[in-house]
């Protein structure tokens, strides 16, 4: 079977699905392709149910402060709301028949199944061959990765996908991946009664971060309870059917589930990238600043290697979008990309660390505050652990990165994005107004400290 459309989308992600959407609104004929859940990672497996299980665990820990604060508490944790709601509210039972209905109403034909490059312009669908006019988009995103580590690959390990699954929680849990991921789950789970230990390779968690923020973060994790082995070597991995058995140097790691959340790699190898004279071996697919990948191809996504993030897909989506419309409007740019881990403190960050400010060769100044010196982190007192650390390009006097740490961290992050993304000079931020007692007011006397 063979069917001629304008465009074929690859992958229906976050920004797959909405690019199919936009396309199809805009008047063309558009086949979106995908062999599982319409939504992606997402919707189903990760940002919107591990942050139902952040919200709850939170909730846990907030009304553990009521003492220092407001009286007596008590609380008995029960996962059974938290398995529920993400059942119920948050995947359908993990169903996309609502998904796959909003992209037929917009008029997408959708195909379910493994969707192959097979030449310019040409998608085979599992015998079922898809001729584009216009191109083909690719959004065929990212799986969790598994280390090489003698034994894991035949244990039950948890991914994210199955922790997010999960009806009952163990005693005990051993997390391999000190990432955003690993550490969001980790303190979930340890809030409502886990025993989580985790392992990183690297010599701190959340290592892509900020110094300052992996400190921040490792020191609360100690106070509640969270073991962190950081610089670790796993040698191997074993399950006697009831537990498992983590080796880390000499000593073996004991715990009844392991969440494996050692990064991402990207659904490329059976995509058939050798059909349009790209390598089916790389790491990434190389767009231009059009999302451009070939003659007729362009990428989005997790596989573009800019960031595996939600809204850099939608992002993404918009600018070719634009592209395979003949529309005027912004190119891609990175230099400001936002991202926030959901730990309890918010870690947000955008753009450069300070090291890689240096790395680049810029003339650096560093302005860094701490959160609970601030009034209002003096008024919150119980869970006001945080910071703002900004770092400022001193030969043209404007930030290119800030983090933003603390109990509403991924909020604030907003301003300091948007300073990043304008090139907002320093003197301009200085010059504002900062409404007290708010915590992004201490973005201000980060500023004070530029030095």
């Amino acid at each position: 079977m063979t069917a001629d459309v304008d465009v074929v989308v690859v992958g229906l992600g976050p920004g797959g699905e909405a690019l199919a959407t936009g396309l199809a609104r805009a008047g063309l004929e558009v086949a979106a392709v995908d062999e599982r859940l319409v939504g992606g990672e997402c919707p189903y497996y990760g940002c919107v149910p591990t942050k139902m299980m952040v919200r709850a665990a939170d909730v846990l820990a907030e009304s553990r402060r009521v003492p220092d604060l407001a009286g007596r508490s008590s609380q008995t944790p029960a996962w059974d709301p938290v398995a529920r709601r993400i059942r119920d509210e948050a995947t359908d039972d993990w169903d996309d028949t609502a998904a796959v209905k909003r992209l037929e109403d917009a008029g997408v034909r959708f195909v379910r199944g493994h969707g192959r490059l097979a030449g310019e312009r040409i998608v085979d669908v599992e015998g079922t061959v898809l001729q584009a006019r216009r191109g083909v988009v690719l959004n065929t995103g990212t799986t969790p990765a598994l280390p090489p580590v003698d034994g894991l690959a035949d244990t039950p390990y948890w991914t994210n996908r199955d922790a997010v699954r999960a009806e009952r929680l163990p005693e005990s849990m051993a997390v391999i991946g000190g990432g955003a991921i690993g550490v969001e789950l980790a303190q979930a789970f340890a809030r409502f009664g886990v025993r989580v230990t985790v392992l990183e390779v690297a010599d701190r968690i959340l290592s892509p971060e900020e110094p300052e923020s992996s400190a921040l973060v490792g020191g609360v994790f100690a106070r509640e309870g969270i073991e962190v082995r950081a610089g670790v070597r796993i040698g191997s991995v074993a399950h006697d059917g009831h537990r498992f058995a983590v080796r880390v140097g000499e000593q073996s790691i004991e715990a009844e589930r392991l969440l494996v959340a050692a990064g991402r790699r990207p659904n490329l190898p059976d995509v058939g990238l050798e059909t349009v004279g790209l390598d089916p071996g790389a790491r990434s697919v190389p767009v231009d600043e059009r999302m451009r990948a070939a003659e007729g191809l362009w990428a989005i996504g997790d596989i573009t290697g800019k960031g595996a993030f939600t809204h850099m897909s939608m992002y993404q989506a918009g600018v070719a979008q634009r592209d395979i419309l003949g529309q005027d409007g912004p190119p891609a740019s990175y230099h400001a990309v936002p991202r926030v881990t959901f730990t309890d403190p918010e870690v947000g960050s955008v753009g450069m660390t300070e090291q890689q400010a240096r790395d680049a060769g810029l003339t650096v100044r560093v302005g860094l505050t701490d959160l609970t010196a601030s009034t209002r982190g003096w008024i919150h007192m119980a869970g006001n652990e945080g910071l703002v650390k900004l770092v400022e390009d001193a030969d043209r006097g404007v930030l290119v990165g800030a983090t933003s740490a603390g109990p509403t961290g991924g909020e604030v992050l907003s301003m300091l994005t948007t300073a990043v993304h304008a090139a907002v000079p320093t003197a301009t931020l200085r010059s504002m107004i900062y409404a007290y007692p708010t915590f992004h007011r201490a973005v201000e006397d980060a500023l004070s400290r530029l030095a």
